[in-house]
């Protein structure tokens, strides 16, 4: 289960939506499952983020916001990987809170 909730978190840099989808559906323990849809949800509202201050940054305004974003895109799964192969639990920011 280290393997998986590694790959997990690892996804954000080369299949955000497909691994944390296919573990979702796949998995039979609730605490992968439960990983899985805060991964997927995290990706989406990340690449979300980016994207409105990539396109707010034309007019320098989304310029501070869109660097914010893409550390915080980045960080956080670099965060979730030591976790997993340390077998300690993460959840990720806000949206670990909201779904159970």
């Amino acid at each position: 289960m280290r393997i998986i909730k590694v790959v997990l978190h690892a996804s954000t840099w080369f299949a955000p939506a497909l691994v944390p989808l296919i573990v979702w559906l796949l998995a039979t323990e609730k605490e992968l499952k439960r990983l899985a849809l805060q991964a997927l949800v995290f990706h989406f509202v990340i690449w979300l983020l980016v994207g409105i201050s990539y396109f707010f940054s034309f007019v320098l305004i989304g310029l501070p916001f869109l660097i914010l974003f893409s550390l915080i895109g980045f960080i956080v799964p670099i965060i979730g990987i030591v976790r997993a192969l340390q077998d300690r639990p993460f959840e990720y920011p806000i949206i670990g809170s909201w779904i159970d």
